[in-house]
C-alpha cells in the first residue's frame, strides 16, 4: 500500500497543477515526463531483466522479453484506434504490478531489503502518477474526480500483487522471471514510443535531464538493495 498510495498522490499533485497553472512551468512539466520514463528505464534495467533473466535461460528470457514488447505494441495499436493514449498509465501500471508481485515473493523469504524496496517503488510511482493524470484528463470524457478515484484504486493492486507474490510466485522462479521479462519488455516499448517523444520542448534541453534524475533515483534503490 505504501508503494501504491504514491499514485494518487502524484495524481493529486498533477491536479492542483491544472487548478494552479502557474505552479510549475512548461519546461519543469517535460522534465517531469522525462523523470517518469528514466524512472521507468531504470526499473527495466537494473531490477525487471536483471532479476528476470537470473531466473531463466538465455532463449526463455528472450522469448518472454520480446513477447512483452510486441503485446505492448498490440494494446497500443488497439488503443490508438480508440482515439485515446494512456501509454504513461499502461507503463506505469506494467512496472508497478511485476515489481509489486516480485515485492510480495521478498517478503515471503523474509528479506531485510523488502521495506527499502516497497519506498523505492513508491518513489518511482509518484512522478508516473503525476504523468498519467496529465496524460488521462486530456480525453474530455474523464473527469478530474473520476480520473483520481481510479487513482486510488489502482494502488490496492500494490497489496493484492503483493499477496499474488506470496502465495503463487514465492518460491517460482521461471514464473517469476517470465512474468518480469514480460513486462521489461512492453516498458521498454511504451517508453521510446509514447512517453520519450513527450519529453522534447522546442528551444531547450533541460527536460531531458529529468531523465538522469529518474534513472538515478532507481540506480540509488538498486545499490542501497544489493
Amino acid at each position: 500500500m505504501l508503494a501504491g498510495i504514491a499514485i494518487p498522490i502524484g495524481g493529486f499533485l498533477a491536479w492542483y497543477d491544472k487548478i494552479s497553472p502557474d505552479w510549475g512551468e512548461e519546461s519543469f512539466h517535460h522534465a517531469i515526463i522525462a523523470f517518469g520514463g528514466g524512472a521507468l528505464i531504470s526499473a527495466v534495467a537494473l531490477v525487471l531483466v536483471p532479476e528476470g533473466a537470473d531466473r531463466l535461460s538465455p532463449f526463455p528470457a528472450i522469448f518472454c522479453f520480446s513477447l512483452g514488447g510486441i503485446a505492448f505494441y498490440s494494446l497500443d495499436c488497439f488503443l490508438d484506434r480508440l482515439g485515446g493514449s494512456v501509454a504513461q498509465l499502461v507503463a506505469m501500471m506494467s512496472d508497478f504490478i511485476p515489481e509489486a508481485i516480485a515485492l510480495g515473493a521478498t517478503f515471503a523469504t523474509g528479506d531485510s531489503s523488502a521495506l527499502l524496496i516497497a519506498i523505492m517503488i513508491g518513489l518511482q510511482n509518484l512522478p508516473e502518477g503525476f504523468n498519467s493524470y496529465r496524460e488521462l484528463i486530456e480525453n474530455p470524457q474523464l473527469s478530474s474526480r473520476n480520473v483520481l478515484i481510479a487513482f486510488c484504486l489502482l494502488s490496492l493492486l500494490g497489496p493484492v500483487s503483493a499477496y499474488i507474490g506470496i502465495e503463487f510466485f514465492a518460491g517460482r522462479e521461471a514464473w517469476l522471471g517470465s512474468l518480469m521479462l514480460f513486462a521489461a519488455g512492453g516498458i521498454l516499448y511504451l517508453t521510446f514510443q509514447d512517453i520519450a517523444p513527450q519529453v522534447v520542448l522546442k528551444n531547450s534541453r533541460l527536460p531531458a535531464l529529468g531523465a538522469i534524475a529518474g534513472f538515478a533515483l532507481g540506480l540509488i534503490g538498486y545499490m542501497m538493495t544489493t
